[in-house]
């Protein structure tokens, strides 16, 4: 009888345990064949050394700053961009280009009003990701 209640034990415990594993199982875009890792530019914004730029001028740098986001997102370039809240590291935001080298990230980087101005400095980072969902290749559907 022991032996009955351990072996029945063990079997739900191997079909519980095969279940759970079924529920795991990667997204199905990730088990679609043509789906690959990619490589992307992450781009860390800190707080520049431009600090005593005036209330006007920072206001037009920042409009420029959201417009050229706004551009870069249209073109396909864009994959993610936000910002931080309040932190004692001076991190402002992020950007995540699609862009084939770092050098093509820091031209991207440098067609920004307020990173040229100061307002920001970028540190660029390779990142890997699927390109799925917001990192497919090309530009977003309109």
């Amino acid at each position: 009888m022991k032996r009955f209640f351990l072996l029945t034990t063990c079997f739900l415990i191997v079909g519980f345990l095969t279940d759970a594993q079924n529920k795991l199982k990667p997204a199905k875009a990730v088990q679609e064949p043509g789906y690959k890792i990619r490589q992307y530019r992450f781009v860390l914004l800190t707080t520049g050394p431009n600090t005593t730029v005036d209330t006007a001028t920072s206001a037009q740098l920042f409009e420029n700053h959201l417009a050229n986001i706004s551009l870069l997102y249209k073109q396909g370039i864009l994959k993610i961009a936000g910002l931080f809240g309040e932190n004692s590291h001076q991190r402002r935001g992020l950007l995540v280009f699609d862009c084939p080298t770092k050098k093509d990230g820091e031209t991207i980087v440098q067609s920004d009003a307020a990173i040229a101005a100061g307002l920001f400095t970028a540190e660029i980072t390779s990142w890997y990701t699927l390109a799925i969902d917001s990192f497919e290749l090309g530009k977003p559907q309109e």
